[in-house]
């Protein structure tokens, strides 16, 4: 995308992250990005494309917790007006604003591009093993979520739903592994899914007294 762009889109997307609580903070962004590359590249997708909505693809997401509008939403439209804003290259503009767009997992829609596939793979791999389950609570937590609630049911996943972070593992993060669009990132997710099983079956344990 060129050494300035990265810079200025960099120092843009740390303004929206700075002090994030929810575990959508810049090193989110980061891991990302990093797997977005990674999976581009094994897939054949476009590079610029996917870095540059990789970079973008949570500059909404305090609207969301704030406000409750839909970050994926909100910030392709926010990341269209800053890209054309700065003169980024207008052929990869739409396909960086689709890709964000499409990237969430509670739209239940398979993102069109690839493009979009793999923005969506990388940010959902953030979601599982060890990282997600740090980011399940922190998120939880500044939803104002419980940690548990024995009484609480799982249903269809509605990220516009608080419910405790128990319950976000069953209706939400359990599932990733099936929602996965590449084989590179199936390969990558099943491990994490085992290692998140293995910890809810501690936590059970432990709820119930049996350890």
């Amino acid at each position: 995308m060129g050494r300035e762009f990265e810079k200025q889109i960099r120092e843009y997307v740390r303004s929206y992250c700075v002090d994030d609580p929810s575990g959508h903070d810049w090193y989110h962004v980061e891991r990302v990005y990093k797997m977005a590359l990674k999976i581009a590249e094994k897939e054949g997708a476009d590079i610029t494309v996917v870095g540059v909505a990789a970079l973008l693809h949570d500059v909404g997401i305090k609207k969301e917790i704030e406000c409750g509008f839909d970050h994926s939403e909100y910030g392709a439209n926010l990341s269209k007006e800053y890209l054309l804003r700065i003169g980024f290259d207008p052929s990869k503009i739409e396909g960086v604003v689709e890709a964000i767009r499409e990237h969430r997992y509670g739209r239940h829609v398979k993102p069109k591009s690839l493009e979009g596939k793999v923005l969506q793979d990388a940010d959902m791999l953030d979601a599982l093993g060890a990282i997600g389950i740090a980011r399940a609570f922190a998120y939880g937590g500044a939803r104002g979520a419980p940690i548990y609630d024995p009484a609480e049911k799982a249903e269809a996943y509605d990220p516009f739903k608080v419910k405790s972070t128990i319950t976000h593992f069953r209706e939400k993060l359990l599932n990733i592994k099936d929602r996965l669009n590449t084989k590179t990132a199936r390969e990558i997710g099943l491990e994490r899914h085992r290692f998140m099983e293995q910890f809810l079956d501690e936590f059970y344990k432990e709820i119930s007294g049996e350890r």
